[in-house]
């Protein structure tokens, strides 16, 4: 037994002459400016396919001269001046980590670790050093 559909397909004679020209006339850009269309098309290939622009050259990289040790300075003074600022690190990054608890204590102890590192090895330094004078 072979049943109707619902909607059966519409032979081609029932089709008015005039729906083709409908849908072919209507479409989604209809109410834009093409001109803007055109523009947007263009911005985002360009976003997209030209290459990016080259890196500007880094400028000089000379350090700031707002502070300047003097050259005349030995290297036994510098070093001994070294020294002093890593024991006041030292003694700061320890105050900090007994005021912290947790992964923020882990976190200061490492440094005050490695501040006392570096005081190790420039008084190591200093100790091998002859006296000048």
């Amino acid at each position: 037994m072979i049943k109707d559909s619902p909607n059966p397909p519409e032979a081609e004679s029932d089709i008015p002459p005039h729906a083709e020209t409908d849908t072919e006339s209507v479409s989604p850009y209809a109410g834009l400016d093409p001109k803007k269309l055109h523009d947007a098309a263009l911005r985002a290939l360009d976003h997209y396919l030209s290459p990016p622009p080259p890196k500007q050259a880094k400028t000089d990289s000379r350090p700031s001269t707002i502070f300047v040790i003097a050259p005349d300075m030995d290297s036994e003074t510098l070093l001994a001046h070294a020294c002093e600022n890593l024991a006041s690190a030292n003694v700061m990054a320890s105050e900090l980590a007994f005021d912290l608890t947790g992964p923020s204590c882990n976190l200061a102890l490492g440094i005050q670790q490695m501040i006392s590192l570096a005081e190790l090895s420039v008084n190591r330094v200093l100790d091998q050093m002859v006296p000048q004078g």
